[in-house]
Formats: structure tokens, C-alpha cells, sequence
């Protein structure tokens, strides 16, 4: 027998081994040095396939141990290699090769082998079990198999005293060949100083997010390398904007509701068609807003304050005022000391005094008394100019009202800066408040905030069967269902008769959860005993934590688990007194999924639950909201309209919320911030709402937020690099018609920083792979969407300030499926748009048919000529003729994100009844007779799709009852032409057919007939199913 040389060709046949010996050999191609001890660690778990193995070495390795004469080694060893730089994290690799030993020739080959990347490397509690196909060395090679591991990152050391020993090296490399390998070519790595706090890196990995002030180093790293920018001392006043009015021809809408085009100043300088022009002054990180000066007064403590009651008690509190502008802190009951550590933010556009006053006041019941206070001077104020450390604090010594020394000191610190200050975000704004409104209760309510949502798993419960269940009845057999329930979703499988006390069901349950996993799976069995008579059999609750998680379709093992009686409805003592009946179930947390939580037309996130799965961003999507213009009054206050506006924006995970500016109908925000971009085929959506939260609710007694309107832009519509400044209008569909609410100034900047990456991405599937393995019912996921927005609604609204139910609701577009007499007749005239192209080419071809010019006429004649001649140029001549056509719509290429189009949304011309019935609740809440008509138009409209539907089917059982013998003297005419028609093609050239038919069809019309022709007249002769329909 011919054994494979050492290092010969793969072994294609495991029989043909003599004693095989199965090991596996893992290392990294980087050297790690131990320094922060962030440790990789690595869980093989299993091998299933054939195997033939080879060995190769290179740096550092571990191996494990030998399995002889398994197909499907399982070895369960643990390896961990140490890291010393973070950042370089995403740069690594990580290979596992796979080899057989074979004794009696002391040989090895080799089977396959596994690549990671560093971007797939997760935290501990996000790992899970995958499955890795085996490379093969050449594509004759029939080896096959998979590995299984199982990576993450981990700084526990009792994961990594259980691993193997880590092998003594060298702390630097000895040679140039190491760091070629531990890093691309081009890639020059920081290292950062071991100093950086390891908790801190931990505990920002968890969110890809970050706000603009914020200067993270992780997400430097990701993003474009640009020139060095600064941050302007003075204010930069943005000019008159030239607008350029821009619409579509083929969406002639009214001119107030098109998009326009403006060209602000901003941060970086001023905007002119997409491109930056650089001012004298120097730019800002915050190069997307106009920049805005603010005086920054951060109250810090006070010491030694005198007391003023006669029971020497002192309620301190300090009041900020500039003019007729004033914040006040939260005041300490009998504090000598106070701890304020509060930010006051004073916009300096707004200011009408010269001078600074600090006072700190003692809290009463009827006048609150005066202790102290401290003044400045405006212009003597420094500005702080980053990235400048923040400006110390100091004590000033308080003053009285005659401006002599008094007891007690202040700690300030005052300055000037701009919304790129860090103490921005936290601030109190004056601009965001009424000037008479010195108090800080509805603080919450209107200040700036990112959140994050919570990452959400789809829940499958399989439930197999149940056993020895035990029923209060002996005399019947139970009919018996299992009811699932978390949170507040419940779902029921089907009732099944247990003649033998042993139920067996196999049916799947989804549900959405939300990390952190606060319920549990309630699971109950109940018997039905009658109609709405329902008895509990057993439950069982099971935590969500201890459910596995998978990212992939491999089959998860099934666990018994005993049902408890039902007489313990609480939680804690469903585990006591357990009797005989059990349950059989499979649970899994599916992280293969994306758990669809939005609209999937306007899907701004399609990423997998699992973090494995993960592919690194292809770019930075930068928003600037600048300004709300022309609002409409939303309340009434004091006699007049205004308005208490917030902007929100969602993108992913990540959502932002502006502050709150009141008594505005033109207010600016001049806020940044920025996303990593996964996917370009995802939506940016920006919404403006009225804050009902804060002052007089004016004629809203529901409390809600009320939505002014929204702007959805499609990332895929952008051209990277540029910056967009646009004015977009505001509209609302009410019951009474469309409505311009305002004009909402945005600027959007999408910077790509792997073009390799983002052009690979429009070859692979829009969704996880798991969508297309194990796809989703459409009923499952509408009820699983409108859960999943429920469940980030509830997580959201429990912030500071809250993101309440109907603003996730709106942005989210939960109400999206439901029917809409408008949206049906728009989706037509869309579909009549797509066709349109079609009709038109028909049209053409049809005059050609009728010789409405010769001229025209006769050159198809010898187009086609040419084409039936050589028909190995007519694909190329259709793909040359779409370049050509591509190429010159360059020119006339969009310069502008799309928007929302009246035309298009058929909102113009709708019947006021139709908008009504959109509006109305579901279930209806109006009145039988309205109802009933409604009912009857849709009736009617159903009746001609009907009609349509069965014109369609007609047809196609015609096109069958060809060969049928329905009609046997049809089918036998048919039948003889079918043989004539076979003859003469035999023995005539297919050219000369072509040529016959296509002049027949362009034939002079004085040689047509106005009848129809005989093959049309032949068809519609031919039987359907119509006789057979009741």
C-alpha cells in the first residue's frame, strides 16, 4: 500500500491510513506580549468530517492532543494568547490548522485550516459556539469538514489558570519578518501607553457609538484619517443662503414642498455645491454645524456659608443670571458645604447685559434670602479653545449687596466655548428655556442625549411533548396546549387529545428579548375543559440566561424539564413541591437573525443579533442638524403660537436626541454627531417633535409628544465625501390633507473608508444568512416587529429625558402594513411607473409596425436583418446600448438625497373620506353606517382585482388546454401544426424563419387586416376553468 509522502498531496481517503491519528495544531500569526492581560481564549469544542492532516509550523503554537481513529474528534482544550496592544485588535488574525498523523510512515498531512480576523473577536458573555468550514490547499482536494470554536475576549484569570500554560517568549521580536506578519502592509500602528485603563476600553467596546466632543481613540482608528483641525475662538455668522430650488420633472409637486439646496457657513467654512471652502479662520471638529459661543459658568461647591434662619440652619442654592436669562441648581437642605458640580450654558447670541451675577440664596417657603454673590465682567472672561485641558476652578470670596467681603466661599470656573465644549451635552442651556424660567424641573425634559438600544435575540421554543401528566379528571382524556409567555407576549400551540397522558406537540414559538434578560420563559400546560374553561396542568419558569445561544442552524440538544403545581404562581416558588409530569422542550437564543425592530423598506440596521458575525464598518455617516424653519405654532402660550421643538435621529442601534428649544418658531440646534456605516442599503431617519412635557400643554391633553414630521435619506443615494446642505420640507399627512409643518436644515456627510468593502457588500445577501436558511413566516414577522418596537419603546422611555412610546413609534413606522386606500392607489401608480418603460418601447414598436415614419421603419428592417444575421451581437449590443445609455445619465446624475414627494404619495389628489378611514383606529372605532360604506367601496375595489386576478388565471389555463384534449378538435389542430411546424424548421435555416416573422409583424399597413389574426382568434377559442367556478 503507497502511503502519502511527508509533504505530498492530501490523502483523499481515510481508509487507505494505517493507524490514523488525529490532532490539531492552533497559533497566531502575531506575537502577543503580555502586558495588559486582555486575554484571547479559545474553546475547541469539535471536528465532524473526513480527515487527512499535515503539519506546518510558524511562531507561536499550541496543540492539542492526538484522537486516534475518529472521524469526529471532540477535544474541548482551552488556548489563550496574550495581547499587549488593544487597538491593534482589529488588524490581527488568528489561524487554526488541522493535520493527520499517520504511525507506521511517521507522516503528517494536511487537512484544512480556519482564518479569524480580529474584527470577529467578541467579549465573553456575547460568545458563541461556530462552526467553521475547513479550507482546502487546492480545489481537486475532496476533503471536507468543520471546526468548532469558540473565541472571545477575556480579562477573567480564572478562565485563563484553567487554560494551558502560555509558553515563555521573548517580550519584543528579534527580527523585522514578525511585525510584517502581526500587521497588513501600509497599516502603522499607535501603540497606546499601558496606562490606558483596561475598564474603561471594556466597558466602551460594548457601544460603537460615539458623540463628537468625545474624542475616543477606538473610534479614531475606524474612521477616515483627516488633517489636523482647531476650534474657532470667535463666532462664525452664517450669511444669507443662496437656495437653489431643486425637484423632479416626473413628480411635478408644488414648488413649497421641493427640497432646496443652501449653502451655509459652517464649522469647516462654507458649503458650495457639496464641496467645503475653507475659511482664514481655523475649522472644528463640529465642521458640520455653524459654530455657536456659549459662556459656560460651572458652579462647583462652596465652603464656610453663613446661616440665616434663627434656627442657624442654610438651604443653599446658587442662581446663575445674565440679563433676563437665569439657571438655578438644586438647593441642600441645612448644607453649609454644598456639592453642586452643575454646568450652565448661556448663548452669547441671546445676551442683553455686560456683566456676570452668581448669587447664592437661602431657600424659604415665602422669599428665598439673599447670601451672596459674585460678579464678572464679560470681557474679561477667557475663552477656552480646544483641545485645551477644561479651565480649573477657583474660589472667589462672596460679596454682599454693597459690593463689600462677606462670609462664605464659591467655587466657579467661567468661561467661553462652543458646542464642542465637553461640558456641552450636560449643560443647562438658556437657549433651551423661556427667559422668566429660572427653575430647573423640566431640566430633564429638554436636554441633549445619545442613547443606545438595547440589542434584542429572537427566542425559539421548541416544544416537543409532555409526559405523565396528571389531570383532576380521571373520567376523560385531556385536551391539553402549552402556553409560552414573556413579558407581556403569550403564545399558544395547538390543543391536542392525550388518550395516552403523553402530549406530543413539535411545534415552534418566537419571541423577542432584550439584554439585558430581565424576564423569564413562563411556560404553563393546560387542559381545555370546556368552552373559555381553561385548567392549569403544570408550569415551569425558566430563565432567559440560561438559555443557549446560537448563531447558526446546528441543532441544539433537547432538555426535560419538571412542571410545577399550579398552585405556585410566584416566580421564587415555582421550584418548590415538583411532582412526575415533565416537559420536553429545545431553547435557544437565535443570534443568526437581525431581529427586524423598523419598517424593512426603511431598515437603517441589518446586521445579526450574534457580534461574531459582525464584518467590520465600511465608513462614517456625519449628521448636522442646524436649524427648524417657518414652523406652525403646535400650542398656545401666554396669547400667542409657539412651539417647544426637539429633533430625533435613529440610525442602527444608536439614537440622538437634541435639546429642547422653547417659545421657538425658527429654533437652531447646531448639533453633530456620527455613525459607523455597515451597510450603504440602510435609511437615516430624522424626526422633529413637539416637547408636550414642559410648560403649558396647551390644547394636547393626551400628553404625548406631538410629531411635526420626518426626513428619511438613504444612504446608498450619497456620494461619499461630499457634504449635502439641504432645507427639507416637513410634511404630514392629516385627516384634512398634506401640511407643510416647517423646513428642517440638515448636513450629511457619508465618508467611506474601505471602498474594497463597501463595493464586496452589494454582492452579499441584504440579510444574515439564517433569514434564507430558516426564513421567517411573514405573520411572524409583522407580530415579531411590532414586539420588538415595543420592547425598545419600554426600554428607552425609561431614560433621561425619556424617548416616549409614540416618537419610536413614528420613527420606527410601526402603523407602515397597515391598509390605506391612498398607499394601495400610490403603490399602483408606482407599478404603472416601473412598466412605463415597457409601454413606451410597445408604443414605439407599434408605430414602426404601422409605418408612422419609413424612415424609422426601414432602418429596423435592416437592424433586424443584421441581428438575425449574426445573432452572437445581440447581447452585446443590448449591454453596449445600456453603458451608453448609463454614461449619459451621468450628466444628469441626482445632486441631492431623496425626499419625501406629494406626488408620488398620491397625497394631492385623495379623497378626504379615504384619509379618514387611514387616520381610523384599528379596530374602526366610527359608526355602523360609515363602516358598512367603507366596506362596500373596498368591495368594489376588491371586485375588479378579482375580476384582473381571474383575467390572468384565464390565459394561463388556455395556454394549457393546448395539449390537454379539452378541446380535442383544438388540441388536434395544434397538434398538426406543432408537427408542420417541427418539419419546416428542420429543413429551413432559423434566419430565414426570423426573418419571415419579424417582416410579417412590421408589415405595410395596407397589407393589415382591422380584425384580429387567426393565432389570437385560435387562443381566445380555447377552454378555461371559468365553467367549472361557482
Amino acid at each position: 500500500m503507497a502511503h502519502p509522502r511527508k509533504n505530498g498531496p492530501d490523502v483523499q481517503n481515510i481508509s487507505d491510513l494505517v493507524q490514523p491519528l488525529s490532532w490539531f495544531w492552533i497559533f497566531s500569526s502575531e506575537l502577543f506580549v503580555c502586558v495588559s492581560k486582555l486575554v484571547v481564549k479559545l474553546s475547541l469544542l469539535s471536528l465532524t468530517g473526513r480527515k487527512t492532516i499535515k503539519h506546518e509550523q510558524r511562531q507561536t503554537r499550541f496543540r492539542t492532543a492526538t484522537k486516534e481513529k475518529d472521524l469526529n474528534p471532540v477535544w474541548n482544550e482551552n488556548f489563550y494568547f496574550n495581547i499587549s496592544n488593544l487597538n491593534s485588535i482589529p488588524h490581527l488574525h488568528l489561524d487554526a490548522y488541522v493535520y493527520s498523523e499517520i504511525k507506521a510512515t511517521h507522516s503528517k498531512s494536511f487537512l484544512g485550516k480556519v482564518r479569524l480576523t480580529g474584527t470577529s473577536f467578541v467579549p465573553y458573555v456575547d460568545a458563541v459556539v461556530l462552526h467553521y468550514p475547513l479550507e482546502k490547499r487546492g480545489i481537486f482536494s475532496r476533503v471536507k469538514g468543520e471546526l468548532g470554536l469558540k473565541v472571545f475576549l477575556t480579562d477573567d484569570p480564572t478562565l485563563k489558570s484553567s487554560s494551558n500554560p502560555l509558553p515563555a517568549i521573548d517580550p519584543l521580536p528579534r527580527s523585522g519578518l514578525l511585525a510584517s506578519l502581526t500587521q497588513p502592509q501600509g497599516h502603522v500602528s499607535n501603540p497606546t501607553p499601558m496606562t490606558a485603563a483596561v475598564s474603561n476600553d471594556r466597558a466602551e467596546s460594548r457601544h460603537a457609538f460615539y458623540h463628537l466632543p468625545n474624542q475616543n481613540p477606538q473610534h479614531s482608528s475606524t474612521t477616515m484619517s483627516q488633517e489636523p483641525v482647531k476650534y474657532a475662538a470667535d463666532e462664525m455668522r452664517s450669511e444669507p443662503a443662496k437656495i437653489v430650488r431643486m425637484y423632479s420633472a416626473s413628480s411635478q409637486q408644488p414648488v413649497d414642498y421641493t427640497l432646496k439646496e443652501t449653502s451655509p457657513y459652517l464649522g469647516g467654512g462654507q458649503v458650495v455645491g457639496g464641496r467645503v471652502i475653507r475659511s482664514d479662520k481655523p475649522s472644528s471638529t463640529y465642521d458640520l454645524v455653524e459654530q455657536m459661543q456659549y459662556l459656560f459658568v460651572r458652579v462647583v461647591k462652596a465652603r464656610e456659608l453663613p446661616t440665616m434662619d434663627i434656627s442657624g440652619s442654610l438651604d443653599p442654592f446658587v442662581e446663575v443670571r445674565v440679563g433676563n436669562y437665569r439657571g438655578t441648581t438644586r438647593h441642600f437642605e441645612k448644607r453649609q458645604d454644598p456639592v453642586w458640580n452643575e454646568v450652565f450654558a448661556f448663548s452669547r447670541d441671546r445676551m442683553q447685559s455686560s456683566t456676570l451675577d452668581v448669587l447664592v440664596k437661602d431657600k424659604d417657603l415665602v422669599k428665598d434670602d439673599f447670601v451672596g454673590i459674585v460678579r464678572f465682567d464679560l470681557n474679561e472672561i477667557p475663552t477656552r479653545v480646544p483641545p485645551d485641558s477644561p479651565l480649573a476652578p477657583e474660589w472667589y470670596r462672596l460679596e454682599d449687596k454693597k459690593g463689600e467681603k462677606a462670609k462664605g466661599e464659591l467655587m466657579l470656573a467661567v468661561w467661553i466655548g462652543t458646542q464642542a465644549d465637553g461640558a456641552f451635552p450636560e449643560a443647562w442651556h438658556s437657549d433651551a428655556c423661556a427667559p422668566a424660567d429660572g427653575s430647573t424641573a423640566a431640566a430633564t425634559y429638554i436636554r441633549s442625549k445619545v442613547y443606545h438600544a438595547p440589542r434584542l435575540w429572537y427566542v425559539r421554543v421548541n416544544i416537543i411533548e409532555a409526559q405523565d401528566l396528571v389531570v383532576a379528571e380521571k373520567t376523560r382524556f385531556p385536551d391539553v396546549y402549552v402556553k409560552a409567555q414573556i413579558g407581556h407576549q403569550v403564545l399558544k400551540t395547538k390543543a391536542v387529545q392525550a388518550r395516552t397522558f403523553n402530549p406530543l406537540w413539535n411545534e415552534d414559538l418566537l419571541f423577542v428579548a432584550a439584554e439585558p434578560f430581565e424576564d423569564h420563559l413562563v411556560l404553563s400546560v393546560e387542559d381545555r375543559v370546556g368552552p373559555n374553561k381553561d385548567e392549569v396542568i403544570g408550569r415551569v419558569a425558566i430563565p432567559l440566561s440560561s438559555i443557549d445561544k446560537r448563531a447558526d442552524d446546528r441543532m441544539i440538544h433537547t432538555r426535560w424539564f419538571h412542571l410545577d403545581k399550579p398552585v405556585a404562581v410566584d416566580v421564587d416558588q415555582l421550584k418548590k413541591d415538583k411532582f412526575s409530569s415533565r416537559l420536553h422542550l429545545r431553547l435557544c437564543l437565535d443570534g443568526g437573525y437581525h431581529v427586524l425592530d423598523e419598517s424593512t423598506h426603511y431598515s437603517s440596521d441589518l446586521r445579526p443579533t450574534a457580534k461574531q458575525l459582525w464584518k467590520p464598518s465600511i465608513g462614517v455617516l456625519e449628521l448636522g442638524i442646524l436649524s427648524v424653519e417657518g414652523l406652525h405654532p403646535m400650542k398656545t402660550r401666554d396669547g400667542k403660537g409657539t412651539s417647544d421643538t426637539f429633533c430625533v435621529a435613529k440610525y442602527g442601534h444608536k439614537w440622538v436626541r437634541t435639546r429642547t428649544m422653547v417659545n421657538s418658531l425658527n429654533p437652531k440646534y447646531n448639533e453633530q454627531y456620527t455613525w459607523e456605516v455597515y451597510d450603504p442599503a440602510t435609511v437615516l431617519t430624522v424626526g422633529v417633535f413637539d416637547n408636550s412635557q414642559i410648560g403649558d400643554k396647551g390644547s394636547n391633553t393626551s400628553n404625548k409628544d406631538m410629531k411635526i414630521g420626518k426626513v428619511r435619506i438613504r444612504l446608498s443615494t450619497l456620494e461619499t465625501g461630499r457634504v449635502y446642505t439641504h432645507s427639507y420640507p416637513l410634511l404630514v399627512l392629516h385627516p384634512s390633507g398634506v401640511k407643510k409643518m416647517g423646513e428642517l436644515h440638515l448636513a450629511i456627510r457619508f465618508s467611506c473608508t474601505s471602498l474594497v468593502n463597501m463595493m464586496h457588500i452589494y454582492s452579499r445577501p441584504l440579510l444574515p444568512k439564517m433569514h434564507y436558511i430558516r426564513p421567517l413566516t411573514v405573520v411572524q414577522q409583522d407580530a415579531l416587529r411590532y414586539q420588538a418596537v415595543n420592547i425598545v419603546a419600554a426600554r428607552l422611555s425609561r431614560a433621561e429625558p425619556p424617548l416616549r412610546k409614540e416618537v419610536i413609534e413614528y420613527m420606527s413606522d410601526v402603523d407602515s402594513h397597515l391598509w390605506s386606500m391612498r398607499r394601495s392607489k400610490a403603490n399602483f401608480f408606482r407599478l404603472m411607473s416601473v412598466f412605463s418603460g415597457l409601454f413606451a418601447v410597445g408604443k414605439w414598436f407599434g408605430d414602426v409596425c404601422t409605418w408612422k415614419n419609413p424612415v424609422t421603419t426601414a432602418l429596423v428592417h435592416v437592424l433586424f436583418v443584421m441581428l438575425v444575421c449574426f445573432p452572437e451581437l445581440i447581447l452585446p449590443t443590448v449591454f453596449l446600448y445600456m453603458f451608453l445609455i448609463g454614461v449619459w445619465n451621468y450628466r444628469y446624475r441626482p445632486r441631492y438625497p431623496p425626499h419625501m414627494n406629494t406626488k408620488i404619495s398620491y397625497a394631492e389628489a385623495v379623497h378626504p373620506d379615504e384619509l379618514d378611514e387611514e387616520f381610523d383606529t384599528f379596530p374602526s372605532t366610527k359608526s355602523p353606517e360609515l363602516v358598512r360604506m367603507r366596506y362596500d367601496r373596498l368591495r368594489s375595489v376588491a371586485g375588479r382585482i378579482q375580476t384582473v386576478v381571474g383575467d390572468v388565471a384565464t390565459q394561463g389555463e388556455r395556454a394549457q388546454a393546448l395539449l390537454s384534449w379539452r378541446d380535442p378538435r383544438a388540441t388536434a389542430i395544434f397538434v398538426i401544426f406543432c408537427l408542420v411546424s417541427a418539419l419546416v424548421l428542420y429543413v429551413t435555416p432559423f434566419q430565414a424563419i426570423a426573418v419571415v416573422i419579424g417582416f410579417y409583424m412590421m408589415r405595410h399597413p395596407r397589407f393589415r387586416q382591422r380584425l384580429p389574426s387567426v393565432p389570437i382568434n385560435f387562443f381566445r377559442r380555447l377552454p378555461a376553468r371559468t365553467d367549472s367556478m361557482l
